[in-house]
């Protein structure tokens, strides 16, 4: 079943991911600058070896469950932020409209549910939050260094030109408190259901 699973979600996100290339209006250094094609991408990567190629080092590396639950972190942020924050700015039609639900709801419900149901979490510990946050912090230092350069941002509440710098770090520090919080919350859960046993 498990592996069923796996291949589901490698199958949906690289289609997800090739269609949105496809479709793309933009250049390709900002379609790899958003957040939801790299999680997007993480998703794919860290399932692709394991089903193909497990027993190589890069396919151990994705396999730990640290790992796995970082990506759980950023692919269910992804789709939070999104639907919560994002979706009522904008009307995605035809093919764009499959590419932006697959990427923002099927790949985030589909693999932060393969890691509640699948993934062993025993092994998680508080102090893997502090690496967890290593990405989400670089991607986003990484968007305002290169929007300053090329004057575009991928995300309107990091829209320096819109809100300000003081605005949008008070943006960004809403969004590590969800990674914080979220990441924090899934440990406690792990920890929770593991006493339950």
């Amino acid at each position: 079943m498990k592996k069923y699973v796996e291949i589901a979600i490698v199958l949906i996100a690289w289609f997800a991911l090739i269609l949105q290339l496809i479709i793309l209006k933009d250049s390709l250094a900002n379609y790899f600058s958003y957040f939801t094609i790299l999680s997007n991408l993480l998703v794919a990567i860290s399932l692709t070896p394991k089903l193909l190629a497990s027993a190589t080092s890069f396919g151990k590396r994705f396999s730990l469950p640290k790992t796995k639950s970082a990506i759980a972190l950023y692919i269910f942020i992804v789709g939070l932020v999104y639907n919560l924050v994002l979706r009522g700015i904008w009307e995605p039609k035809g093919w764009q409209l499959v590419a932006d639900n697959l990427l923002h709801v099927v790949v985030p419900l589909a693999y932060f549910s393969y890691w509640v149901v699948f993934v062993n979490k025993i092994s998680l510990v508080w102090k893997d939050m502090i690496s967890w946050t290593y990405f989400p912090l670089v991607y986003l230092a990484y968007s305002l260094i290169r929007g300053y350069f090329v004057n575009w941002y991928p995300y309107p509440f990091l829209d320096v030109n819109k809100f300000g710098y003081q605005q949008v770090l008070i943006n960004t520090f809403f969004v590590v408190l969800a990674f914080i919080s979220i990441g924090l919350a899934m440990i406690y859960y792990n920890k929770l259901m593991t006493r339950n046993r």
